[in-house]
């Protein structure tokens, strides 16, 4: 059965760093990453209009700037989308497809769709509000403890495993 390991990291560099090592674990679909967009598109009609599907390649997306590049090499399928409440975020991995049809959901709808109970759900879009990155793992049970422990080790927050 399928768990999803989850945190917040308030320093983006150290999402950066935890992604990596769980790369190198072995972990690269099942990652998920969302994040504040900090960087101004050049393309903002793209981010408006809905044009990112989730799951998009990191070549087929319509973003540029500095933030999706550093985004783009933690998890596959990077992209930009628009979320009521949130404005821009940047998201990569199995997660950036639920979340390009929870517009009336927010974040907190995506999360939930991706199996995260509706409080914490909650408390992890505001995190993402306040600027934090946040990383998500599904995996088996068999490895889940590595994943918490990975992302614990970058000093990830909020670090829990859900279903």
């Amino acid at each position: 059965m399928s768990k999803t390991v989850v945190g917040t990291f308030p320093n983006r560099e150290q999402a950066e760093r935890a992604v990596n090592e769980l790369r190198q674990q072995g972990f690269d679909q099942e990652i998920s990453v969302v994040a504040k967009e900090e960087e101004h598109r050049q393309d903002e009609g793209a981010l408006d209009n809905g044009q990112f599907t989730g799951g998009d390649s990191v070549g087929d997306g319509a973003t540029t700037g500095g933030a999706l590049g550093a985004l783009a090499g933690l998890a596959v399928g990077a992209g930009a989308l628009a979320i009521p409440g949130l404005g821009p975020l940047l998201a990569a991995g199995p997660l950036a497809g639920m979340l390009s049809g929870a517009a009336t959901g927010g974040l907190a709808g995506g999360l939930i769709d991706f199996g995260i109970p509706a409080a914490e759900s909650r408390e992890y879009e505001e995190k993402v509000k306040q600027g934090h990155t946040l990383v998500a793992v599904q995996t088996d049970q068999s490895r889940v403890n590595q994943a918490a422990e990975t992302l614990r080790r970058y000093e990830g927050e909020k670090v829990e495993v859900h279903g």
